[in-house]
């Protein structure tokens, strides 16, 4: 059975479409897919978050537990910033991508996804048994609520006296929101600017009320995952089971940068890892264009001129921003021209890009 997050009554309230997601009962979509993606690349969009998992890792060495556990270096993030790391298995390939936010010297919260964090809690608490540090999953006791898009800012701002003109792309600074406690990190999964608040379950509800109707005058809409999962694509964002899993490196995924090999230390994946630091994949992960008007989805086989397979689509869509029909695939390197995908046996032709499609104005 899928287990509801804190503020299921306000999706049933506002008659979302609730589906399955993770293990987790989630809202799809509230009411059209493209007014909800559009929303938030125009004015804001309000996301229900509470399936991701938070991990703390607190003890005097809890960043050496951390650089020894991920591929990041963790030990150079000052107290207040975030970091987009990976936890790999000893193979090389990822176990998840995460978000890590280093909150004081000796305290980590490490943000997993919601398919994903406990096994991720698992084995950071396997990882740091030689350390002095301590592993706790405090996932149940967090909901986690975004606001994402051009006039998030001015929305926030009207429940808080925090300096989110100060705050940092990739940082976080504890504040009181609406009356509430919350971590507030300028972070997302749109490609918009926004803030993530990590709140205690309780206050979910109350906080996503408020949220409601300070952004009333600025657009503010609740947003599904269908639309989440456009924004995301259209971002060139990767979704952990489509674009990375254990079966690819971070360096198959085009995110070779992520992995510190400066690091003082060992960690786990490091002798599968460097080895191949500077050898082309077979293949990389690029965007495709649909030059006519049907979507390549998920598993579709990317074709050369002669029909040969030499990829597949790992997350496909129709983009409101664009107008057109986008991919992600993983496509044999040095491929770039005359590609089609296969869409039930019939070969339709795409345009290869580099990722992301979209890039907001800055």
């Amino acid at each position: 059975m899928s287990r509801p997050t804190p503020l299921r009554g306000v999706h049933e309230a506002f008659g979302a479409t609730l589906t399955d997601f993770a293990g987790w009962l989630m809202p799809l979509r509230y009411g059209s897919e493209s007014t909800e993606h559009n929303a938030v690349r125009q004015a804001a969009g309000l996301f229900d978050l509470s399936h991701m998992g938070e991990i703390f890792v607190t003890g005097p060495q809890a960043a050496e537990a951390l650089d020894y556990a991920l591929v990041g270096y963790l030990s150079a993030l000052e107290p207040g910033r975030a970091r987009y790391t990976m936890i790999v298995n000893p193979e090389g390939g990822v176990l998840d991508d995460l978000i890590v936010y280093r909150l004081a010297d000796d305290e980590f919260m490490v943000v997993a996804n919601a398919s994903n964090y406990p096994r991720v809690a698992a084995e950071l608490t396997e990882r740091a048994g030689s350390f002095d540090a301590v592993v706790d999953d405090r996932s149940e006791q967090y909901a986690l609520i975004a606001v994402q898009g051009p006039q998030a800012r001015a929305i926030l701002g009207e429940l808080t006296d925090a300096d989110l003109d100060g705050l940092k792309y990739y940082a976080g600074l504890p504040a009181t929101v609406a009356g509430r406690q919350a971590l507030v990190a300028r972070t997302g999964y749109t490609g918009e600017d926004g803030f993530e608040l990590f709140i205690a379950a309780d206050d979910a509800e109350p906080l996503w009320e408020a949220l409601t109707k300070a952004g009333e005058p600025y657009g503010l809409i609740p947003v599904g995952l269908s639309a989440r999962d456009t924004l995301r694509l259209e971002a060139g964002m990767p979704l952990y089971g489509n674009e990375l899993s254990t079966d690819l490196t971070p360096f198959d995924a085009g995110l070779g940068r992520v992995v510190r090999f400066d690091k003082p230390g060992d960690f786990v994946g490091r002798a599968a890892l460097e080895p191949i630091k500077d050898v082309p994949p077979a293949r990389r992960l690029v965007g495709l264009i649909a030059t006519g008007r049907r979507v390549p989805r998920h598993g579709y086989p990317v074709v050369s001129g002669d029909g040969t397979i030499v990829g597949e689509v790992t997350s496909g869509a129709p983009s409101q921003t664009l107008g057109k029909p986008i991919a992600m695939a993983y496509v044999d390197n040095g491929l770039s021209t005359g590609l089609a995908v296969d869409i039930r046996g019939s070969h339709e032709p795409v345009d290869v890009m580099d990722l992301p499609f979209y890039r907001r104005k800055k």
